[in-house]
């Protein structure tokens, strides 16, 4: 182990952004594990249009301006947070790294930021509770026996956790193909082609040996079944018949701060308010959810309008570089949410891999702060962004 902890530390020193990150993490995980992670829906040009939404904005410089006392810090719902970032929800982390849900958790608290558990996640919520510091928040999905949701809020409540994520947006999970054609199958199935994958990658593999499949920590599963994909699972235990007066039951049931996932039309803002919600992520889930849907950064500005900061939003989807961090709260966003960015960290070098992907965030959004003309990265607004054909 001493050998591939090494290997480990080698891509870190070579990895200068969250794209040589995303390279590493192909050179570590197998096909099927790194695709799942990569991937969208079908022709994969909604994760196309999130980064392309930030490459058609650009920033404006302000200098000469004196920017030699910067702060990236900001609160958030009561929370201090070091830098407006969060790592969002992503499932069956322990895929990329073994028990990759609490490294998550602890990269997270040791760079001062939020880390939002995955109702996918491997690890007992108790664990994550204790590696999190008390700065985790719970994402949730409404199952089909409110009894069951209900037991796992009042677990969270008990654990002390403050802050409840409802994702809305996974009526059905998207059809990812990249999934169906590799078979990564819950629990895995194997074939020759993925065996011999597998020992292509063999760091991969003595880590994940010793820790056998992945299995869900927080959703119930079935002994002996198997599902074809990681979305025909969570069609499973997902109710696809969530309305918004779900979501005011959900609000009665939860005493803390309460925000909705998974909104796209700024005309689900006012719903949002009179819900009783505190918060807003304007997501099409990575790009992984409805083919051809919008980009969150194109509609930020319809959203700020709206919710005229009644309501704090924050945005995910494409988020690569501390300049999008910059784009995204001048336009409006309270923070962002990351998901790709520490998973390929984590793939990579497991905690130490996301402290690097926070650590890259942190100097690139220093740095935008500085050139841009910002002392603060409250101060930043729409008068900083030009949006370019």
């Amino acid at each position: 182990m001493a050998l591939l902890d090494a290997l480990c530390r080698r891509r870190l020193r070579a990895a200068h952004s969250i794209d040589d990150l995303r390279d590493a993490a192909r050179r570590t995980l197998p096909r099927m594990v790194f695709d799942y992670v990569d991937g969208g829906a079908q022709s994969e040009s909604t994760m196309r249009q999130n980064r392309a939404a930030f490459e058609r904005h650009r920033l404006l410089s302000a200098a000469p301006v004196d920017v030699s006392r910067r702060s990236m810090a900001t609160t958030l719902f009561g929370q201090s947070l070091a830098m407006p970032l969060i790592i969002g929800p992503t499932g069956y982390a322990s895929a990329f790294w073994p028990k990759g849900d609490l490294a998550l958790a602890r990269g997270a608290a040791a760079a001062g930021v939020p880390f939002v558990v995955s109702n996918g996640a491997n690890a007992r919520l108790r664990d994550i509770a204790e590696a999190s510091g008390g700065q985790a928040w719970l994402q949730l999905y409404i199952a089909h026996d409110k009894q069951a949701t209900l037991g796992l809020i009042g677990e969270a409540r008990t654990l002390g956790f403050e802050t409840l994520e409802v994702t809305v947006d996974t009526a059905l999970p998207g059809r990812r193909l990249r999934d169906i054609r590799n078979g990564f199958t819950v629990p895995y199935s194997w074939t020759p082609a993925k065996v011999v994958d597998v020992l292509r990658h063999p760091g991969w593999m003595l880590r994940a040996l010793p820790h056998g499949a992945p299995r869900p920590g927080l959703m119930p599963m079935e002994q002996g079944r198997s599902w074809a994909t990681v979305s025909e699972f969570v069609r499973s235990q997902i109710n696809p018949a969530i309305g918004w007066d779900d979501l005011k039951w959900l609000r009665d049931q939860w005493p803390g701060t309460l925000i909705v996932k998974g909104l796209l039309d700024p005309g689900q803002v006012e719903p949002a308010i009179a819900a009783g919600y505190d918060g807003i992520v304007i997501s099409n889930h990575g790009g992984r959810q409805l083919d051809g849907a919008v980009s969150t950064l194109d509609v930020l500005p319809d959203f700020a309008a709206t919710a005229k900061r009644r309501i704090p939003l924050l945005i995910d989807s494409g988020v690569r570089t501390g300049t999008d961090i910059l784009k995204a709260v001048a336009l409006g966003a309270s923070a962002v949410q990351v998901g790709r960015a520490t998973l390929y960290g984590l793939s990579t070098a497991g905690e130490a891999g996301v402290g690097h992907a926070l650590g890259i965030f942190r100097t690139e959004l220093d740095m935008a702060m500085a050139l841009v003309g910002l002392n603060r990265v409250a101060d930043a607004t729409p008068a900083i962004v030009r949006a370019i054909a």
